[in-house]
């Protein structure tokens, strides 16, 4: 095969990926209200990859016109074109299906047209009274630099106001959604109390664009239409000296704001000689997409959107489990201190976490906390507990990662407000972003010093924690929380010599001992020992990673794949890759750990880590993977992994074809693994306290 047929382009596997969002969108077996929060995920999803993804195969084009190099990205970048398209078209079929799909079961989204002279009287008093002081219009004007004040997640109204003999005037009216929410539930006239009926704020504005205009402006007709721009995400850090790192992330969120466009949605009825005129503003070039699309934009807020109707119109709530270990101990720390505890979320309780740092913010025993944070919480209860051990006398360094995409401005404040409470804030080193979950507590015991070590796969973030699954590792282990003090210290001092034995930490060894693990699966496979990989990650990108599986493919080592997003490799092609087997599984909840466990001649090794197998996770980042040395935690991942390899009802097939072919079932039970896992732990759960019952008793 030819090197360019040896791996699929990580930007069109990407988009393979939310194909498979979509497809959740499509299932009728999925609840109304679900499908229609797929159409949100589906849209948010796209939001980014155009801030990044497709920002960056732009901006390849761009370099290499000035200075040579990346001669395929224009023919990517068409086909990327291409495939949105295609994917726009299937979202709007859909957006319609579901809509009479709702009002089968008497829910109606309404456009401003539909309502009754009822529903618009009362709706035109709510927007003067509620709405109104929240919306002022920006004229357009030759003149004025829109990029300087157009905002990237919103979505605006371009209104054309129209007078015989005048030219047109144009204005932007921006959807003011974070401060008022998007659906509006409208009043029903008495008789028809069974129907729920909802509006779109964007259309409540175009009901009342009089109120808006009207005394203001001279015009014989007025009409708005949808419109969105997605910016570059991408930024750059000054190097001046003078400045410290936080001053470079505030000053270069404000760059992101006036970074240039990627992306233009536009209403496909707005007047072309409009479309021009705004194009025109912003300043799109001929690498943009343009793309003519619905009455709506922004549809990530659908994620949100609410069930206005019965409780089955939503997926049934998995009420979160809790671990034998931490409720059948005084507290956490002898929990922890009697055997490893792994947690699996969003099926076990996050508050188990939020309960450890809590105690350890008063416990009298506790010499020092240190965290890392990546994203957390709006109402962080992992923050406030580290502020509360502060003043409790203890010390407390938390790393502040200001480089977490789209959370800088969050992580900004965070470090502020750490600062002020007296918290040691480390910020880490430029260009070597911090995606490692760990924690450390030292606690003073009868017996000296003890650490106690989180190291996750997710981050301490508790609304995450309740959709995305996720692994959590607490351990005492002295191997293990001296190797997590070590990578605390790397982190203050990147570029002092370190050594890991047992933890995988990027960007020191994670390359050398991934490599090694799969070079030992290889000899042992040519020996005719038991040979084999099981790998689950979000992103399987890195081609160095990529070409040693092919090669331990045709040595005859079995692998199986779990890949949510991006798969660059290509499995089950004869010669290539005969021994892969690689799906996808998309579900009510996100999957998102990393999990690496190799065969090992019959004495099997398991790894969770925070990154994934992409070149950035693995050479240019911190990121840590922890041993899973309990057997009994060590069958449990596995045991959860066998039952998603089972899975019969949403996974699908990862091929070249990128088809997203739902795994056949054949005669076999329809397996829906993430329910499956529930119930699995819930039995294990038990069993456990039973089990410690059963000790304390004897």
């Amino acid at each position: 095969m030819s090197a360019d047929t040896l791996y699929v382009d990580k930007e069109l596997s990407w988009l393979s990926f939310n194909e498979r969002v979509l497809q959740e969108a499509a299932d009728k077996n999925v609840p109304i209200i679900e499908r229609v929060r797929f159409l949100g995920i589906f849209s948010s999803n796209l939001d980014e990859f155009y801030q990044v993804r497709f920002a960056d195969v732009k901006r390849r084009i761009l370099i290499n016109e000035e200075q040579g190099g990346d001669s395929k990205a224009k023919e990517l970048l068409n086909k990327i074109q291409d495939k949105v398209l295609k994917l726009n078209q299937d979202f709007d079929h859909l957006y319609n299906d579901i809509l009479l799909e709702m009002a089968r079961r008497h829910i109606f989204l309404v456009n401003e047209r539909q309502l009754t002279e009822y529903q618009q009287n009362w709706l035109k008093r709510h927007f003067v009274s509620n709405l109104l002081p929240h919306i002022t219009p920006i004229i357009l004007t030759d003149d004025m630099d829109v990029l300087s004040f157009l905002k990237d997640a919103y979505s605006y109204l371009a209104v054309e106001m129209k007078k015989e003999g005048q030219p047109n005037r144009y204005a932007l009216i921006e959807i003011p959604t974070d401060e008022i929410e998007r659906f509006i539930k409208v009043p029903e006239p008495k008789g028809k109390r069974r129907r729920k009926t909802i509006i779109l704020l964007d259309n409540i504005i175009r009901l009342c664009l009089d109120e808006i205009f009207s005394g203001f402006f001279d015009y014989d007709s007025v009409e708005a239409y949808a419109m969105k721009m997605t910016r570059d995400a991408e930024y750059d850090l000054t190097n001046e000296v003078d400045h410290s790192l936080l001053e470079n992330m505030s000053d270069s969120l404000d760059q992101r704001l006036t970074a240039l466009p990627v992306r233009f949605v536009y209403q496909r009825d707005m007047p072309q000689d409009m479309v021009e005129h705004i194009l025109s503003m912003l300043r799109i070039s001929d690498y943009d997409s343009v793309l003519p699309g619905a009455r709506y934009h922004n549809f990530k807020d659908f994620i949100g959107f609410p069930n206005v109707g019965m409780k089955y119109l939503e997926n049934p709530s998995l009420p979160p489990i809790e671990s034998a270990d931490f409720t059948t101990n005084a507290n956490a720390f002898d929990a922890i201190r009697q055997r490893d505890v792994l947690l699996y979320y969003p099926y076990h309780t996050f508050r188990h976490m939020t309960e450890l740092v809590r105690q350890a913010s008063f416990d009298p025993k506790v010499r020092s906390i240190r965290i890392n944070i990546y994203r957390v919480a709006k109402n962080s209860r992992i923050i406030n507990s580290m502020i509360d051990a502060a003043n409790n006398g203890k010390r407390v360094t938390v790393v502040v990662e200001l480089q977490a995409r789209f959370d800088e401005e969050a992580n900004i404040e965070w470090a502020r407000v750490l600062t002020d409470a007296g918290v040691k804030v480390v910020f880490g080193t430029p260009g070597l972003k911090i995606h490692s979950k760990l924690c450390l507590i030292t606690r003073r015991e009868d017996d000296g010093l003890r650490e106690y070590a989180h190291i996750g796969t997710g981050n301490f973030h508790e609304k995450t924690a309740r959709i995305y699954t996720d692994f959590s590792l607490f351990t005492a282990d002295k191997s293990i929380t001296t190797e997590v003090r070590k990578v605390f210290n790397f982190i203050e001092n990147p570029y002092k010599p370190v050594k890991f034995s047992h933890l995988i930490v990027s960007p020191r060894n994670s390359r050398a001992r991934i490599y090694r693990l799969i070079e030992r699966e290889i000899e042992h496979a040519k020996n005719r020992r038991k040979a084999g990989i099981t790998l689950k990650v979000n992103n399987l990108v890195d081609k160095g990673l990529v070409d040693l599986l092919y090669k331990a493919s045709n040595e005859g080592v079995k692998i199986r794949m779990i890949v949510r997003g991006m798969c660059s490799l290509i499995p089950g092609v004869k010669g290539l890759s005969h021994n892969i087997k690689a799906i996808s599984i998309v579900d009510r909840f996100l999957e998102h750990p990393r999990v690496f466990a190799f065969e090992n001649g019959g004495d099997r090794d398991v790894y969770i880590s925070s990154a994934d197998w992409m070149t950035r996770n693995i050479d240019n980042r911190i990121e840590v993977g922890a041993p899973i040395k309990d057997e009994r935690l060590k069958q449990r991942i596995m045991d959860i992994l066998e039952l998603q390899f089972a899975d019969r009802a949403k996974a699908r097939v990862i091929d070249k074809d990128m088809s997203n072919a739902y795994v056949k079932r054949g005669n076999r039970k329809k397996v829906r693994s993430q329910i499956e896992i529930y119930d699995y732990l819930k039995q294990v759960e038990r069993t456990e306290k039973r089990q410690a019952s059963k000790q304390k008793n004897e």
